[in-house]
């Protein structure tokens, strides 16, 4: 395990799971919003010629969320004491509830305007969360960068379908 840089000291042993598991569950609760809809409500509305097949988003988030969690794991194990680690961890935190948010304003309310403007925040939360990250750990900002090109993509598409759909 290069990538982290040492070997992992023993009191940041629950950090990698806790990471993992806590960037994961943000995808449960975005499926609980989005899984009821994709047969029904989504498949109705008019998109774009370069919007991916339905199969195709469960397994890329489910990647996102776990480069995630290594990401989160090499700030974490930094120290949550230290001022730069603190602000880098609110800022990860705020982009994941962000993250979350985004299934209950697009599909549990069946918004795509709401879901345009709410990914819209996120994707600055998270360009602001690679910032602070790359201070932190360069292979944990990196290890972000398939998460933001996803929802840069994400968001144009988003968009695209509100444009459609209005």
């Amino acid at each position: 395990m290069n990538f982290l840089k040492g070997r992992i000291k023993r009191e940041d042993l629950w950090k990698l799971p806790l990471s993992l598991i806590l960037c994961q569950l943000a995808g449960v609760v975005g499926s609980f919003f989005t899984r009821p809809d994709i047969a029904t409500w989504y498949q109705t509305l008019n998109k774009p010629t370069f919007s991916p097949p339905n199969w195709l988003f469960a397994p890329v988030w489910i990647s996102l969320y776990f480069l995630m969690g290594i990401s989160l794991f090499l700030v974490l194990r930094r120290g949550g004491k230290l001022p730069e680690v603190k602000r880098a961890l609110i800022l990860f935190f705020v982009q994941l509830i962000l993250n979350a948010s985004w299934s209950i304003l697009f599909f549990g309310l069946r918004s795509p305007l709401l879901g345009f403007i709410e990914i819209l925040l996120l994707w600055l939360a998270i360009l602001l969360t690679l910032k602070t990250f790359s201070r932190i750990s360069t292979i944990g900002a990196f290890l972000l960068w398939p998460y933001f090109v996803w929802v840069s993509f994400a968001a144009i598409l988003n968009g695209s379908i509100w444009f459609l759909n209005r």
